[in-house]
């Protein structure tokens, strides 16, 4: 694992806009816990709306527009408890996510949403999905341990990369 954190640390260190953050962050979640489907969803909780800011498969899961935010069991977990959210089958992701169908035709059967929090606030998931059954224990474990600062800086780095872009020169 040393040398895709190696990797990683590359990355960031000549990342210049937030898809490099993102896709350095996908590239070294694809080793712990793996993944088929990987997604990054921001979070604007004054305006109740979540965003996709980076997806692995933009043909399926574009990056663009906004969603409004449910308050159900998933947000419970992760906004409310800010803890991982596991889903191993298709049926049980159904009962969260209407997109189920489509996530399906993709080969995905589970799913490991991880929390950002930045603050003290829940600033974006990272969403992993991958066959079902994939994120065991062990998995979900694991990749919180070596996932939960990389996220949080390539957060903190969009962020930053975002408000530059908005800044008139």
């Amino acid at each position: 694992m040393t040398a895709e954190l190696d990797r990683f640390t590359t990355a960031i260190s000549s990342a210049r806009r937030a898809d490099d953050c993102w896709r350095a962050l996908q590239h070294l979640s694809a080793h712990m816990p793996g993944h088929i489907l990987f997604t990054v969803m921001t979070v604007d909780m004054a305006a109740g709306l979540a965003r996709r800011a980076f997806s692995s498969h933009p043909e399926a899961y574009p990056v663009s527009g906004t969603k409004p935010i449910h308050r159900d069991q998933w947000f419970d977990i992760v906004h409310g408890e800010r803890r991982s959210f596991v889903a191993n089958t298709i049926e049980d992701i159904a009962k969260v996510f209407p997109d189920h169908e489509l996530i399906a035709s993709l080969g995905c059967g589970s799913v490991h949403n991880l929390p950002v929090v930045l603050d003290g606030e829940l600033v974006a998931t990272i969403n992993m999905l991958a066959a079902a059954h994939h994120y065991t224990p062990e998995r979900v474990a694991a990749a919180e341990s070596l996932l939960a600062l990389p996220a949080r800086l390539c957060c903190a780095l969009a962020m930053l990369f975002d408000s530059r872009a908005k800044t008139p020169a």
